[in-house]
């Protein structure tokens, strides 16, 4: 197996080095409701290799382990995932020989499923009606039966978020320069919490805007609704100044708005961009910074998102 350190995975000639750095992009003018003296910035994080926000966090987790001694050449890597780490996982496998199983919730859409097969991971399916939950503790129970495989578990896993304190903190304040606040998804929690603290110590009088969903029947896959869900041990409950509740019909709707002006985001783009003007409507000044953790691609099958084809 090559070797993982960050200067190899990040070293020229591999697709590894294109992790991180995607484009800040001002919505600013698409959506017109904005008030005067008020910027919408998006961070397009589709642009990562695999494709979503979730390749720096799965890359950060594979080198961590690589460098505990807990990888042997052609191991096995085990995990659970609504689609986008496991995504994120299943290429940095197949760039470095490892093998990956995944547990996946069975209605996670047909475009994740079509791309952890094209990358070759094993995906062990689970309840659609206990969603990431189920994932977990199906992985949990491989985990005890495997001892030997290489358990990542990005719930718990603290190179999940520090992923995000070294890289995406960064890049959000050096591309935006300045803003007022920062409002995201969470979902393991590890974006919030890395950039949060990133943003906590180097851009102070940052507002931290927390995004949930408003129930926890809701159609935002990786995305959890804390109060009725395993809460993932690396989520910070005291880190957000603010926490928003966000309806998937008005997430849902974001996303079909954004498509029809040439920007195509997933559900959790789609509830993010809701959560930043919701923020921003309430502003008289200020520049809001939101991320969007991949591209409306992996979802063009949801019929409930898009309508019969």
């Amino acid at each position: 197996m090559p070797d993982l350190s960050v200067s190899t995975c990040t070293g020229p000639g591999g697709i590894l080095r294109q992790v991180g750095n995607t484009p800040l992009i001002d919505l600013t003018g698409l959506l017109t409701d904005v008030p005067p003296g008020v910027e919408v910035l998006a961070k397009c994080e589709w642009f990562n290799p695999g494709g979503s926000v979730k390749d720096r966090a799965a890359l950060s987790m594979v080198q961590d382990a690589h460098q505990r001694g807990l990888l042997a050449p052609g191991g096995t890597l085990l995990d659970a995932s609504s689609g986008n780490t496991g995504i994120a996982l299943a290429m940095i496998a197949a760039q470095l020989d490892l093998r990956l199983v995944l547990c996946l919730p069975a209605h996670a859409s047909a475009e994740r499923r079509q791309l952890l097969a094209a990358y070759g991971a094993e995906v062990v399916l689970t309840s659609p009606l206990e969603g990431t939950d189920g994932a977990i503790e199906r992985a949990g129970e491989l985990a005890a039966q495997h001892p030997d495989w290489v358990y990542l578990d990005q719930y718990s896993n603290p190179a999940n978020w520090q992923a995000h304190l070294r890289t995406t903190g960064p890049e959000i304040l050096r591309q935006a320069r300045s803003l007022s606040h920062f409002v995201a998804c969470v979902g393991t929690g590890g974006t919030f919490t890395g950039v949060g603290r990133y943003l906590q110590t180097a851009a102070r009088g940052v507002q931290l805007v927390e995004l949930q969903p408003d129930g926890p029947l809701h159609g935002l896959e990786g995305v959890k609704h804390m109060d009725s869900a395993q809460v993932p041990s690396i989520w910070d409950p005291n880190l957000a100044d603010r926490r928003l509740a966000v309806p998937s019909e008005a997430a849902f709707e974001m996303v079909r708005r954004l498509g029809r002006q040439g920007v195509l985001v997933g559900p959790s783009g789609g509830a993010a961009v809701w959560g930043a003007l919701h923020v921003a409507r309430g502003l008289d000044h200020g520049r809001v910074v939101t991320l969007l953790p991949d591209g409306g691609q992996r979802y063009l099958s949801d019929e409930h998102l898009w309508g019969a084809p």
